[in-house]
């Protein structure tokens, strides 16, 4: 009879602790599933374009910046020096893929989706613009010429391409005034360029 009993008395016993294993058991898993769908909501890599997109954003961020002997000049968000060759005047586009100026001296380029550049501190908003490639690229411009980076420039504050003569004209820095800096008559003595990019060559 006692251990009748005893039989008796285990299940009547251990249903209540075996219950709330269950329930612990049932809380666990809503909580994960919780948690699960909280991640599961938001796209992976959610965080990415933010972040990538500033990235982006600091190449197409124009500021004015104190650039060594070349004073204060143009510079990207990421602190590299922005130029403009002289030749690019009246029209005639001079840097150009076809000629192999752009694997050299970098346009500053829109990437797809955005349309207008970044003012940084220092310039003249107004004078910020783009010009729209034949392909439909979008450059950015600043007092009406097209800026370029220089893969010559090893780190942000240098401004190594400063008197370089390639492709048809010679290379300044951008001073705040939209002119080349430094140069002599540079207030006026050059036209900026007003035409789409083509990819037609010319002469260096």
């Amino acid at each position: 009879m006692y251990h009748m009993k005893t039989n008796e008395m285990k299940p009547g016993r251990g249903a209540p602790f075996t219950r709330g294993l269950v329930a612990a058991a049932g809380v666990a898993l809503v909580a994960a599933a919780c948690g699960s769908s909280s991640h599961s909501s938001t796209p992976a890599g959610t965080s990415a374009p933010s972040s990538s997109g500033s990235a982006s954003a600091a190449a197409y961020t124009v500021s004015a910046q104190s650039v060594g002997s070349a004073g204060t000049v143009l510079v990207n968000g990421q602190g590299r020096t922005l130029y403009l060759l002289s030749s690019e005047q009246g029209g005639k586009i001079t840097c150009t893929d076809a000629n192999g100026c752009t694997k050299i001296w970098p346009p500053v380029e829109l990437p797809s989706g955005v349309t207008q550049p970044v003012a940084g501190s220092g310039i003249d908003s107004s004078k910020l613009a783009t010009l729209k490639t034949s392909t439909g690229d979008l450059y950015v411009t600043y007092g009406g010429w097209p800026l370029y980076t220089f893969t010559g420039d090893s780190a942000a504050g240098t401004a190594n391409g400063v008197g370089i003569t390639s492709f048809g004209g010679t290379w300044h820095a951008v001073n705040t005034s939209g002119n080349p800096a430094g140069a002599a008559g540079g207030s006026g003595s050059t036209t900026p360029a007003t035409t789409s990019r083509s990819g037609g060559g010319y002469g260096y």
